[in-house]
């Protein structure tokens, strides 16, 4: 004996409201697993250089400017990663990234690093060091080039390992530092030495305000920065993969001039003073 016998149209209603509330959790559950993702992440330290190579200003309370915070900003926010951002000297940078006190910055590859962090597989912008010299002062196209030269620097910079090229006796290079990235300019302007070693950034901002005639530079190296990603950070691979393919989709030098250009919450220094 049947006891219930099903209609057709009402099994194709059931079977079509089965189907549309499976189709809604399966559309929902990316959206609860990002949230739930985002909830849980572990919050990230970026830690970034007390020297910059960037800019001469610094923020209101006088740490140096760091406009990749603007591409730290666009990575974290799209990965859902709460962050905070701290400068420290380079030596103790360096050792909270190894000891995992520090989980992420944007550097140049060193050996010191190495074995604690992840690199990015590309860069995800170039630091451009240039020789700055006056007018009729010969070109040079490599560091050799300063071999026996007079040559000024900004002090506490290492230039991406230069400085010890410059400091080595057997090259007869002599050095005249200064503390400020516009003294600096003011001395190759009045001949205290033949050229300058500079960044790129620092030089744009105190030649826009003092320019000199004549002035020229040649690039003597180009220093590709990475992202960085201590180890110790949960699931370091895969949140470096997240953040690679998230860096892949942004113009990471419209943020860097968009951000220079704001001039947001910052102050030049005075005399457009370099590290401290």
């Amino acid at each position: 004996m049947v006891l219930f016998k099903s209609h057709p149209d009402r099994a194709r209603v059931f079977t079509g409201w089965m189907a549309c509330a499976a189709l809604g959790m399966g559309l929902n559950m990316p959206l609860w697993a990002a949230d739930s993702a985002k909830q849980n992440a572990t919050r990230i330290e970026y830690a970034s250089p007390d020297q910059s190579v960037w800019t001469t200003r610094t923020l209101e309370n006088g740490e140096p400017d760091n406009p990749l915070k603007a591409v730290a900003a666009a990575l974290f926010s799209r990965a859902g990663i709460p962050w905070t951002a701290t400068t420290y000297p380079a030596s103790r940078l360096f050792g909270n990234l190894q000891n995992g006190t520090a989980q992420f910055s944007m550097l140049v590859k060193v050996p010191a690093l190495q074995g604690c962090c992840l690199f990015s597989k590309k860069p995800v912008t170039t630091a451009e060091i240039r020789a700055y010299r006056r007018a009729g002062t010969p070109s040079i196209k490599s560091r050799e080039g300063l071999v026996g030269q007079q040559v000024i620097t900004i002090r506490g910079y290492s230039y991406g390992g230069l400085a010890a090229f410059l400091a080595d006796p057997q090259n007869r290079i002599t050095t005249h530092d200064t503390q400020a990235h516009a003294s600096a300019f003011r001395m190759l302007a009045n001949g205290r030495a033949d050229y300058l070693i500079e960044y790129a950034g620092p030089a744009a901002e105190v030649l826009s305000t003092e320019p000199i005639a004549g002035i020229a530079f040649d690039v003597l190296s180009r220093q590709d920065v990475y992202l960085v990603l201590s180890k110790t950070y949960p699931d370091a691979a895969q949140v470096m993969q997240r953040l690679e393919a998230i860096a892949a989709t942004l113009d990471v030098e419209a943020l860097l001039t968009r951000e220079a250009a704001s001039g947001k919450g910052l102050l030049p220094v005075k005399g457009a003073a370099g590290p401290k």
